[in-house]
């Protein structure tokens, strides 16, 4: 039986969205490879659409214990070439260079961010720079640019952060919902380098799972492509397939 036209609050989706949607049943559970299969088949739009990751998780942020943050090599990259800035200075800001940063500088750059130019997706600062880069907090913050130390973007190994970023490093951090989401990678490669993808995010945030989480850490898992439907993943085989 042919299913009535999608409709998003009312609204009637376009026709290029009705044929993505159509035929996909938003209860159903998937496994990781019938997602990535049925995502990637239905990106038809004219850009080379991005693939997302949105996983819900058994925890509230606004306790200390139960914040989820990390970051994660992609093995096959996101499919863009991030831009990234460096606070350094001397020898280090030099490192920077030759790693291939975009931006790099001190008080320069602190003038530039704090006046508004945010030109940047990836923001690394050597140990001794936090003291300037730190009021940038309610500029950087809620961009989630803001260097840490626990995601390797506060280091004195400039060099190894400029590559991981440049290489398809991807940082993920819970929102206030509970919710995580990344763009994991561009819909023109292959399926098997989106399942690797997924895979490696996946496995991360598992392993991310703070102390004072309880009961199930991952309960709902989904992917999609920027224009196509969402289509949900048994978040138990998720877990599993990424762990093999």
């Amino acid at each position: 039986m042919a299913q009535a036209p999608t409709k998003t609050k009312g609204v009637k989706l376009p026709k290029r969205q009705q044929k993505s949607h159509a035929g996909i049943d938003p209860r159903k559970l998937h496994t990781l490879d019938e997602a990535v299969k049925l995502v990637k088949s239905r990106a038809s739009a004219k850009f080379n659409e991005t693939i997302e990751i949105a996983m819900n998780l058994g925890v509230d942020p606004k306790y200390p214990d139960q914040q989820v943050r990390g970051v994660v090599s992609l093995p096959s990259g996101t499919g863009r070439s991030a831009r990234v800035a460096v606070f350094a200075r001397g020898a280090k800001a030099e490192e920077a260079k030759a790693a291939g940063a975009d931006i790099v500088g001190a008080e320069d750059l602190f003038e530039m961010v704090n006046g508004g130019t945010i030109d940047f997706d990836r923001l690394i600062a050597t140990p001794d720079m936090m003291a300037l880069v730190g009021r940038l907090g309610k500029v950087l913050g809620p961009r989630g640019l803001m260097p840490n130390p626990k995601v390797g973007t506060v280091t004195m190994d400039v060099k190894k952060a400029v590559g991981d970023a440049k290489g398809g490093a991807v940082e993920f951090r819970v929102e206030k919902a509970g919710i995580i989401h990344a763009g994991i990678g561009k819909a023109s490669v292959t399926e098997e380098q989106i399942l690797a993808n997924v895979k490696a995010f996946v496995d991360a945030v598992a392993k991310a799972k703070p102390a004072g989480a309880k009961g199930t850490f991952v309960k709902k898992v989904a992917l999609s492509s920027t224009m196509g439907p969402g289509v949900r993943i048994d978040p138990a085989a998720a877990i599993a397939a990424s762990q093999s």
